[in-house]
């Protein structure tokens, strides 16, 4: 582990010292589309809680490196990879929260030895965490259960639910939304409950809504109500987890069966640093990648950071590297100064956004070194 002195500017406004996110929202199977990570590759990714930083690894390349400026976030990442080490498949599924269990601190105790001692220490400190499920265990994962406590029985039942997470056709399921969800109730308690000052205050950070204009419970509603209708809910693991508290169905990619040997074969091209994106790539020096995982970290910068992030990363990218990422409220993207350096594959982009299922992002963005 390397820690640096972060020099991001979202640094110096947010809180990284809790978890902060206990699973990553960002959906995999659009990620390792848009990056079409080779054999060989080295990959440079965010790390958050590590979901998709693994999921990178079944793909087989060469090295991954997850790097982030919270230790929290590290230690989530840690533990996944202890649990994959020594565990069976059906045990991780429990660990995580994924399936329902009595035996998790029994579980959390075989990984133990394998955790470096800060990790260690961070994870025997939060003992209910480890009961309730290490996948819920984060601040934005505490705001759904909130929501589906004190919110969700005023809008749906039990039974509506199940339901709602049943598969259909999409005609069926836009006359299940229209007559069953999209009530006058609905609107009202989307619109308080995910509004900047609630999600800043429970979710996130406030200083994530920095740079962002305009509604936010609108926009979230209208990419909800396209999980809901256009896309197939009953194939939706991020939707499962904010109704229900689990994974129905369907699970991320990093936790499904046909992955679980490929990626304990391959924890060795994986390693974390405590760093900003910034020290890191200065440290990494030119031409070191072929492709980055870049999470939504712009959405926290302003245009001018965002720009000149994106140059450094230009500079780290062999020829034909790719990056992606989403926005969710903040428009960003390559800046014209940089047209002869990244060159955006916006059709491929649209065309894997239209079938993203963690839906809060408004837009995804994939871009190549030129």
């Amino acid at each position: 582990m390397i820690a640096t002195r972060p020099r991001s500017e979202v640094a110096s406004r947010a809180d990284f010292s809790c978890v902060r996110y206990a699973q990553v929202w960002e959906d995999a199977d659009v990620l390792l589309a848009g990056l079409d990570v080779q054999p060989g590759d080295r990959c440079l990714s965010i790390a958050s809680a590590g979901d998709n930083a693994l999921a990178l690894l079944t793909r087989r390349p060469e090295r991954v490196v997850a790097v982030d400026l919270s230790a929290a976030q590290l230690h989530c990442l840690e533990l996944r990879v202890a649990a994959l080490s020594v565990l069976t498949h059906p045990e991780l599924l429990e660990l995580v929260g994924a399936r329902p269990s009595r035996r998790r601190t029994e579980l959390y105790a075989r990984c133990r030895a394998l955790l470096s001692p800060d990790a260690r220490r961070f994870w025997d400190a939060r003992p209910r965490a480890v009961e309730g499920g290490i996948g819920g265990a984060g601040k934005f994962e505490a705001y759904f259960a909130l929501f589906r406590r004190a919110v969700l029985p005023l809008l749906l039942s039990r039974r509506q639910v199940a339901a709602l997470l049943e598969p259909r056709s999409p005609a069926a399921r836009r006359a299940f939304f229209e007559r069953e969800v999209n009530t006058w109730r609905f609107r009202l308690l989307f619109r308080a409950f995910f509004s900047r000052a609630l999600m800043g205050r429970l979710g996130r950070d406030p200083a994530f809504f920095r740079y962002v204009r305009g509604t936010v419970s609108g926009r979230i509603r209208q990419r909800a109500e396209y999980a809901l209708t256009a896309l197939d809910p009953a194939d939706n693991p991020y939707l499962s987890w904010i109704l229900t508290g689990h994974y129905g169905r369907a699970l991320p990619l990093w936790l499904r069966p046909e992955h679980f040997e490929t990626l304990r074969a391959h924890l060795g091209c994986l390693e974390w640093q405590r760093a900003s994106l910034e020290d890191y790539l200065e440290a990494a020096g030119p031409r070191s990648f072929e492709r980055f995982n870049l999470s939504d970290v712009f959405e926290y910068m302003s245009e001018a950071t965002t720009e000149a992030l994106l140059a450094r990363l230009a500079d780290a990218g062999r020829p034909g590297a790719r990056l992606l990422y989403w926005n969710m409220l903040a428009p960003r993207s390559r800046p014209a100064s940089l047209a002869d350096r990244l060159w955006p594959l916006e059709a491929l982009a649209r065309a894997l956004h239209a079938r993203d299922r963690a839906f809060f992002y408004s837009r995804l963005v994939i871009e190549e070194v030129v």
